[in-house]
């Protein structure tokens, strides 16, 4: 049988070489620094391996305790799942749980209505959201999970499709009764665009391009490019402010164009929908992030459904198989 030791420091090991950094496991761990690094130091010894290299500015994992830290984490976190499931049966799901979100307007809105509603339901659950404009490191940030628009680059996060958001064209009907009102994409290439998203590699570009859809049919878009932002919601503030057309989630300016301060430009027309993910680092999770996530799934795919694109019904089968805590 293991030595409880054992088991101690490689949970230690573990948070460690998750986060990078001795500092910020020791926060987590609420253990002093001095502690945590002698511990790990001892553990080091007692097997006789170096599994950290330490230098004054990085923390680095060798080949031996890369090795180590895959099989490692696979068992604390199911030790930690074990845990969890046996507190989720004497009194439910409960702790903080950390969520990380775009500031875009509509989560603003739907992500609080489904953070309350949750809140309600499980009493013994603190849970606390963080607006960031990109997805953060989850594990060493110590976050439970996040809402993210569109696929995370990182190949190795779990994500699960809860809704997709409509796309369309919108301007400020200033600025198009100044340029036009374009009648096909074509148009589109002698006026200006709001774009969405990084620069062109070159920084130089003056120009780019819209992907756009009508039924069966595609077509890829040239647009003057006036100014872009990584944010969709100061893209809306650039369209409001008669700096061009702008390709923009649908939800996110139904009011403006209620109140007649943005128009769609080419209403048959719209770009790829934008996919809306719930991201987590592995799929092994503990009770309250397991609940949330069944909770928030069937949530937000109900309410964004009216102003987005109905999922297909294998994603909808997915979706609905997930049982909450």
């Amino acid at each position: 049988m293991a030595h409880p030791q054992v088991l101690r420091d490689m949970a230690l090991f573990v948070e460690v070489a998750k986060r990078k950094s001795f500092s910020q496991a020791a926060v987590a761990l609420d253990v002093p620094i001095s502690s945590l690094s002698r511990r790990i130091t001892q553990f080091e010894t007692s097997i006789g391996l170096r599994l950290l290299d330490r230098t004054t500015r990085k923390l680095v994992l060798t080949p031996h305790g890369e090795a180590y830290y895959e099989q490692a984490t696979r068992l604390v976190e199911e030790a930690q799942r074990t845990f969890d499931e046996l507190i989720a049966q004497a009194k439910g799901p409960s702790g903080l749980l950390k969520i990380a979100a775009p500031p875009d307007r509509w989560v603003l809105h739907h992500l609080s209505v489904v953070a309350r509603d949750y809140a309600l339901r499980y009493a013994q659950v603190r849970v606390h959201l963080d607006l960031w404009p990109h997805l953060v490191d989850l594990a060493q940030e110590g976050y439970d999970l996040a809402l993210a628009v569109g696929a995370p680059r990182e190949t190795s996060m779990i994500t699960r499709k809860v809704a997709q958001l409509e796309n369309g064209l919108f301007a400020a009907p200033g600025y198009l009764d100044r340029a036009g009102r374009p009648v096909n994409p074509a148009d589109l290439a002698r006026h200006q665009a709001v774009m969405v998203g990084p620069p062109s590699a070159s920084g130089t570009s003056p120009s780019g391009t819209w992907p756009l859809e009508r039924e069966e049919e595609t077509v890829s878009a040239v647009v003057a490019r006036a100014v872009s932002s990584n944010s969709q919601a100061m893209a809306r503030r650039l369209a409001l402010a008669e700096h061009g057309i702008g390709l923009l989630q649908v939800i996110d300016v139904e009011q403006d164009v209620e109140a007649g301060r943005l128009e769609r430009v080419l209403p048959e027309w719209h770009g790829p929908p934008s996919p809306i993910y719930l991201v987590t680092t592995s799929r092994l999770l503990p009770a309250k992030t397991r609940s949330f996530i069944a909770f928030a799934s069937r949530q937000l795919a109900e309410q964004l459904a009216p102003g987005g694109v109905a999922l297909d019904e294998a994603e909808l089968a997915a979706l609905y198989d997930l049982q909450e805590a």
